[in-house]
């Protein structure tokens, strides 16, 4: 970019340190599948224990020690921390140790670097990356210290590490305006969808849940899903028809970790508005993970980060494949779905699922007989047209008798479209005031 570093291999030695405070404590079997989702090939793992962090190398002499004779033993050019390390933490590591050094973030942000496939995926990485960089540039060019004077020679005045610091700040400018146009474009879509009072479903949860296979199954998608993390980065929106609800559209979102950078957040701001301003969330956990608690903690700690806290929640118990379990619907105390158990990978538990869908999306629907005259034959289309009629047969007078089930807000739509009295139609129980009054 615009520093000097030492170069980086492959081959990495992986740092793990148990703190005290649970809070600041790491997954070690989370932090190999990171490493190896980044492709790097992992020599060993390095651990110890602390109360807490050293403030200039993190680790203490005799572990830094430690550390040197590992690199030496197993010929590796690269460290990683499964920490947060400050800028002057990892600058004096590289100096000690003369090879690249790695935090937890900057290891997250070379993974969505590989993954970003869209262009608004592209730049929200490189912001975040840049945000992440401007606080490491160790250093300018040596022979450069600062440009020389005298005729024809005159520079700006000013280091290179400065002239990279001004063209970071450029760069991040740039790239803020250029999401800034990506994100009213998104919102003028959500407004449209709005309009058109299309339910909007995104799929959130721990990464490596299963989010990806789920939305490939119940939307007949071919979205890119493999057993590691952060497999989705770019969001994906699919349109499907729910019984009872009509047209919903689904998102598939990124994936939550354990201390997700906030820079991130931040830079995903766009992409996770879809989650913020869906009708649902269906939120995948994967039910045979020993810490599906914890991850699910994790989730919601973002979203409540993103203001998505309180919209309706769905829970989607996944992997029951490998818990022996079989497919149901839990409910609470009105009957309404809570939590769905299913398995993605082997599809079942799907129509569950829908049918959860269904449940919660669906707005008041009504279901009655209905007896038309044969000059009422718009009203007869008109139901057929919403996909509304069940059941339908003829009397020998003419008459139409119609078995319909659909929302009760689509019929009262119909009825005023045709300049009828929904409450000449609908049975007594049906038909109170506060059941048919006017949509506006």
């Amino acid at each position: 970019m615009f520093f000097e570093r030492p170069d980086a291999g492959e081959t990495a030695v992986l740092v793990h340190v148990d703190f005290q405070d649970e809070q600041e404590r790491e997954d070690p079997g989370e932090f190999l599948e990171l490493v190896r989702s980044a492709g790097a090939e992992p020599a060993t793992l390095l651990t110890g224990s602390r109360k807490r962090p050293d403030s200039r190398t993190f680790l203490g002499s005799g572990k830094l020690e430690e550390l040197r004779e590992t690199l030496r033993v197993h010929a590796a050019e690269l460290v990683i921390f499964n920490h947060g390390l400050s800028p002057s933490q990892e600058r004096n590591l590289e100096h000690d140790l003369k090879c690249r050094v790695l935090d937890r973030t900057g290891l997250i942000l070379d993974i969505f670097a590989q993954r970003a496939r869209t262009h608004e995926g592209k730049l929200q990485v490189e912001l975040a990356q840049l945000e992440y960089m401007s606080t490491r540039l160790v250093r300018g060019w040596t022979h450069l210290e600062r440009q020389k004077g005298g005729i024809g020679l005159r520079g700006p005045g000013e280091t290179q590490l400065e002239t990279d610091r001004r063209l970071l700040r450029g760069r991040i400018k740039s790239i803020h305006k250029r999401l800034d146009k990506v994100r009213g474009q998104r919102d003028q879509n959500r407004r449209s969808r709005a309009r058109a009072e299309i339910p909007s479903v995104s799929l959130v949860g721990y990464t490596n849940a299963g989010k990806s296979t789920l939305f490939n199954a119940i939307t007949e998608s071919r979205v890119y899903a493999a057993d590691q993390l952060f497999a989705t980065l770019d969001p994906t929106l699919r349109r499907l028809e729910i019984e009872d609800v009509g047209p919903v559209v689904m998102a598939d979102t990124v994936g939550f970790i354990r201390h997700l950078p906030h820079k991130l957040v931040e830079a995903f701001q766009a992409t996770l508005q879809e989650a913020a301003e869906a009708s649902l969330l269906v939120h995948v956990i994967d039910a045979a993970d020993p810490d599906r608690e914890l991850n699910v903690e994790q989730v919601e700690e973002v979203l409540d980060e993103i203001g998505a806290l309180d919209v309706p929640t769905l829970r989607v118990m996944n992997k029951i494949d490998l818990l022996d379990s079989a497919p149901r619907i839990e409910r609470d105390g009105q009957g309404r779905p809570e939590v769905v158990w299913l398995s993605a990978q082997e599809g079942r538990g799907l129509e569950l699922l829908e049918q959860a869908l269904s449940e919660c999306l669906a707005e008041d629907v009504i279901e009655f007989s209905l007896t038309l005259e044969p000059q009422q034959g718009r009203l007869r289309a008109g139901l057929h047209e919403l996909g509304a009629v069940r059941e339908e047969s003829f009397c020998e007078e003419g008459q139409t008798r119609l078995q319909i089930r659909l929302p009760r807000r689509d019929f009262l739509q119909l009825m005023a479209r045709l300049g009828e009295r929904a409450e000449d139609y609908l049975p007594a129980s049906l038909s109170e005031r506060e059941a048919w009054e006017e949509i506006p």
